[in-house]
């Protein structure tokens, strides 16, 4: 397989969100709320918190789907998981839900399962870094950073070096690696 330029994709990601949003993100200057971002643990959490950053957002949430995943009986909790933390109320609110891979669909499901026990968004918009196709449930992304093509008995794995390491910017990088898929 050749190599998948995570960084690329979050940047036409970042550009689709601004091309959309522009500065409509948080509160505008007449008070009304706009979107937010709200990243599924742990790989959209972390795109999440550096989208928020580039469009100068003042927050973002983080789902945790644990309990709402349908092989939560086969898989169990993940040690460490963290408990959903949304900084902003989802009553009407606009959310663009954030997440590395988008594949067969269940973790989406599962996320705005856990969103909507918050409460009643006004919209649920998704964006992902990579889409890999496999779909097992109805769910498109609004945003995508791009299409991959990985083979079926393999996992694409988001990870985030931080900033600092081999000489980061001052913001965590993203890279993408495969792994041997274990059901």
């Amino acid at each position: 397989m050749s190599s998948i330029d995570a960084e690329a994709l979050y940047r036409a990601l970042l550009d689709q969100l601004r091309a959309v949003y522009g500065d409509r993100f948080g509160a505008d200057q007449s008070g009304a709320e706009g979107a937010v971002l709200a990243g599924i643990h742990s790989g959209g959490a972390w795109l999440a918190e550096r989208l928020a950053r580039d469009l100068n957002l003042p927050s973002f949430g983080v789902v945790n789907v644990a309990l709402h995943r349908d092989d939560y009986a086969k898989k169990g909790l993940h040690s460490q998981a963290s408990p959903t933390s949304l900084p902003f109320s989802v009553d009407g609110r606009r959310i663009v839900l954030v997440d590395d891979v988008l594949y067969t669909g269940r973790t989406i499901r599962a996320a705005l399962n856990e969103l909507y026990d918050y409460g009643r968004p006004a919209s649920v918009e998704l964006a992902v870094l990579a889409d890999r196709g496999g779909r097992e449930l109805p769910v498109a992304a609004r945003f995508v950073g791009g299409v991959v093509n990985v083979p079926a008995d393999a996992t694409l794995v988001l990870a985030r070096e931080e900033a600092g390491e081999a000489g980061g910017a001052g913001y965590p990088r993203f890279t993408f690696h495969t792994e041997a898929r274990v059901d």
